[in-house]
């Protein structure tokens, strides 16, 4: 060091070993020095990780009752560093404005189609119908399909989600009763006044159990295939998006979402 400062830091003789000036100002100033080269080399390393940074995240409303609420909790509570914004969004949207990283990733009901992203599975949940307690299905724990279908089935929007539309409506396309499917005026209306007068049946995977409004039910129907939730996130990945992808993985483990 004294070599290559040109000056000598320290003077010594037989008895004794003494700072000069320039070796006392080095020992003064050089601590804070070394404290912040830690702290980049610390920020360096955490950002490497995907510890760091903003992350922008897009959500179908169907998976903001319970599943987007706890990815995004779990990314918060894990990485200080992170700061996390969550949007709803009309569910064709989302794997377009991944792609052209308008977002960094999303979550939607069903496995949307769109180019230039990964889908991972986050959830599988039951399909049944959700009805008014007082509905005379209700005192069934399970629900035949012929059963549901003798009842108008109320469906969303087909342009909402054109996947899970299809999926849900092709439930009862066997049935002996030709189903009868109504269109609410106002997609997730909270009133869901139909619903609630036991007129209409809704079609809803398990997550419309925990977060339904007072006075409403879920059965699962007999037999249906499980509804899917995936994870949306580019094709090429940062460290934030693999951070992720982690905590998406590790939280639905934890959750039970996805069979062992």
């Amino acid at each position: 060091m004294e070599a290559e400062l040109g000056t000598a830091l320290l003077v010594r003789n037989t008895r004794s070993v003494v700072l000069t000036t320039a070796g006392a100002a080095l020992a003064e100033s050089a601590p804070p020095a070394l404290a912040a080269l830690d702290r980049a080399w610390d920020t360096a390393r955490s950002a490497a990780a995907g510890e760091l940074g903003t992350l922008r995240i897009g959500y179908s409303l169907s998976t903001g009752a319970e599943t987007a609420p706890a990815l995004v909790d779990r990314l918060i509570r894990g990485n200080s560093g992170l700061e996390v914004g969550a949007v709803p969004m009309a569910t064709p949207q989302i794997s377009p404005t991944v792609a052209d990283g308008r977002i960094d990733a999303g979550i939607t009901r069903g496995e949307q189609p769109g180019r230039g992203v990964r889908r991972f599975l986050l959830r599988r949940a039951r399909i049944g119908v959700q009805m008014a307690q007082h509905h005379p299905l209700a005192e069934h724990p399970e629900i035949e399909i012929a059963d549901a279908a003798a009842y108008p089935l109320r469906l969303p929007d087909r342009a909402a989600n054109p996947v899970i539309h299809d999926q849900l409506s092709a439930l009862f396309r066997d049935t002996r009763t030709h189903p009868r499917f109504r269109t609410p005026a106002v997609s997730f209306d909270m009133s869901q006044r139909d619903l609630r007068d036991g007129v209409t049946l809704a079609p809803a995977g398990e997550a419309a159990a925990t977060a339904q409004p007072a006075g409403f039910t879920w059965r699962p129907l007999r037999g249906a295939p499980s509804l899917t939730i995936h994870l949306v996130l580019p094709r090429e990945q940062s460290p934030l998006h693999r951070r992720i992808r982690a905590v998406a993985k590790a939280l639905a483990h934890e959750m039970h979402w996805l069979p062992d």
